[in-house]
């Protein structure tokens, strides 16, 4: 899949998503003060001007000097509105917000009703200043990943470090960073050790500890120290760079709530707006009684709360609100569909290694036959020396007093293990394979391991073994155990490992379906049965690499600590930045608040407006009702959505 270049001094999101905001009508992003002055322009003139009609303080507070008085405190927040309508007009869209507010104050002033004509206009402007304020809060977490964005980078060329930009560095070129600086572009760290903030990427406050040759990402804050690292990526390619275009993406990808909500408010716009007209009109030959004027009045109001503002708004909100909720916890969505494709989860299938367990080996086991277990190690770790397996890594880290042997004439053994010379003794190290072709007698107990285990014999003679074991992560209990409790029943664990490990650890976890030695065509299969029952929505959540057909082939695809995985962030839905698989349960949660918090505007704004459309019609409700009706729902659906950023998922 080719991947759109990302400019990242320029982060705009989908400007669907501001509900045309962009196009120039804009009250303000709340970043200066000058941004609120025509609404308390508006705001002063109309109170003024109230108070003098009720109070009748001022005699020739009447006739013209009254219009021009409520027509200046209409302009400034009038006139935006009525240009946005025109542009809209000329492009072909004619029932939008901007027109449907302009005829409606327009249409007031015209009958008389000077205060009413501001009023209306002055909430909506108000109405924009919220909504505004409010896009810009939810914007706030992913905002926040620009100013990780690394603007340096102290490149080693010509003998020296000089400050370059980062654009212009090199796969390959050795980079410096300074305590408290931004690491500028993804690589391998050449320094012994370094601590790095990366709350901005993972979600995690807790600094991480990084050893030399461990991957580092751009916009991790360096802690601790001068370090050095060597480049691997281009700056465009970048972790940071990936994340910033997966975030601006997701904005586009609408759910099928707002899909429905936009088609549906270009249909019942327009509908309204004829209903509006036959209120004015048909009347006529039905009522005795019949003034144009009391008829027009209701109409205006009629066409007030028709704007589909608090709809339009809200909705978005909502679920932008939610994906920001969501890359705050460490948990990127790569689309409001995938919220709500997340909530409907109810069978988790995943993938064992580095999903619920680290990846990584430890020697959980040393057992020496007829020799001390340091000497035992000695030999061991000379020959695993001269090993690049991850078991060998494991065993070599086995600490202990003592100058280590060095094994020579070491040669390998396809499918078995290793044959040398150490401290003038044959070794060999491997399975039971090689113990049973050298004609070595092993331990009976062996058989009954179900972990890796590397058996050693010493001039002919079986000396011991070492079990090697992935480790559980720290709350993959928790996660499977939260699970259940969200409601998700169906649990199944598929891995490429041996099976009788795969059954251990799921009988560790208390999953009761796993299956263990399988390819990932297996594993895909096994998805593919379970799509078959259509009551079960699917999610997978793998490593991204190994398991990226079954992450494309499920309803959700979820790939653990996708950070510097391209293949995740090609492939997954829902990427978690940190290795913790408890994640997922905090996205289901995340994902079900969101849509709860946009039903229930849905509800808020239908039923308000229903209710005041037919009081407006029977003449039963003023302008200011119908100002409520809009602007006023739009503002508590608003302030609805903005609750995402204050929840806690625990």
């Amino acid at each position: 899949m080719k991947k759109k270049k990302v400019n990242l001094r320029d982060l705009k999101l989908n400007s669907e998503e501001q509900h045309s905001h962009d196009d120039g009508h804009d009250y303000g992003d709340g970043s200066a003060f000058k941004t609120y002055i025509p609404a308390i322009i508006s705001f002063v003139m109309l109170i003024v001007g109230i108070a003098v009609d009720y109070f009748d303080a001022l005699p020739q507070f009447k006739g013209w000097i009254r219009v021009v008085w409520y027509t200046l405190a209409y302009i400034p927040v009038g006139f935006p509105v009525i240009k946005e309508g025109w542009k809209s007009l000329i492009k072909g869209d004619v029932f939008t917000e901007f027109f449907l507010m302009s005829i409606a104050t327009i249409g007031a002033f015209i009958i008389g009703e000077y205060p009413e004509g501001v009023a209306v206009m002055l909430f909506y402007a108000v109405g924009e200043l919220f909504q505004n304020a409010a896009v810009n809060r939810a914007k706030g977490n992913i905002k926040a990943l620009l100013d990780v964005r690394p603007n340096e980078a102290l490149v080693y060329r010509n003998n020296n470090y000089v400050s370059v930009s980062p654009e212009t560095v090199e796969i390959g070129e050795k980079v410096q960073v300074r305590v408290g600086e931004k690491i500028p572009l993804d690589g391998i760290l050449l320094s012994e050790k370094g601590s790095f903030n990366t709350a901005a990427l993972t979600g995690e406050s807790k600094p991480n500890t990084i050893v030399k040759g461990e991957k580092v990402f751009a916009g991790s804050i360096n802690l601790d120290g001068v370090i050095e690292i060597e480049t691997t990526k281009e700056f465009k390619d970048s972790s940071i760079a990936r994340i910033l275009d997966m975030v601006q993406n997701a904005t586009a990808r609408k759910s099928k709530t707002e899909l429905f909500i936009r088609q549906f408010a270009r249909i019942y716009t327009p509908i309204v707006v004829f209903l509006a007209i036959g209120v004015t009109f048909l009347p006529y030959f039905f009522v005795d009684d019949y003034v144009f004027r009391d008829w027009l009045y209701r109409a205006l109001i009629f066409l007030v709360i028709s704007c589909p503002c608090a709809l339009v708004i809200s909705i978005p909100l909502g679920y932008f609100g939610g994906l920001g909720a969501a890359s705050k916890n460490g948990i990127l969505f790569k689309g409001a569909s995938f919220l709500d494709a997340m909530t409907k989860v109810n069978t988790l299938v995943m993938d064992k290694t580095g999903t619920v367990t680290k990846g990584v080996f430890k020697i959980k086991e040393v057992k020496a036959i007829g020799w001390e277990e340091s000497e035992f190690m000695k030999y061991l770790m000379a020959m695993e020396e001269q090993s690049t397996h991850p078991i060998a890594k494991a065993i070599l880290e086995y600490k202990d007093e003592g100058a280590d042997y060095e094994a020579s004439e070491v040669s390998e053994i396809a499918g078995k293990g290793l044959k040398g010379i150490v401290n003038g003794k044959t070794v060999l190290v491997g399975n039971k394979a090689l113990m049973t072709a050298n004609k070595i007698n092993v331990l009976e107990e062996t058989e009954t391991i179900v972990e890796s285990i590397v058996l050693v014999a010493i001039d002919g003679t079986f000396a011991g073994y070492v079990v090697i074991a992935d480790e559980l992560k720290d709350d993959a209990k928790e996660t499977i155990t939260s699970l259940h409790k969200v409601g998700v029943k169906n649990i199944m664990m598929l891995s490429g490992d041996k099976d009788s490990i795969t059954q251990k650890v799921a009988s560790e976890l208390k999953i009761e379906i796993a299956k263990g030695g399988l390819l990932p065509e297996d594993k895909l299969n096994e998805v593919e049965l379970l799509k078959q029952n259509p009551e079960n929505k699917i999610a997978f959540i793998g490593d991204g690499i190994n398991d990226a057909p079954v992450l494309a082939a499920s309803d959700v695809g979820i790939a653990m600590g996708g950070l510097g995985s391209d293949v995740a962030i090609e492939t997954a839905d829902v990427i978690i930045q940190t290795d913790q698989p408890s994640k997922v349960v905090k996205a289901i949660k995340i994902s079900r608040s969101t849509r709860k918090i946009v039903w229930q505007n849905i509800i808020l704004a239908f039923g308000v407006k229903l209710i005041v459309l037919i009081l407006g019609a029977g003449g039963l409700a003023t302008m200011w009702e119908a100002v409520f009706a809009d602007v006023g729902v739009a503002l508590l659906a608003i302030l609805n959505a903005v609750r995402l950023q204050r929840m806690e998922w625990n």
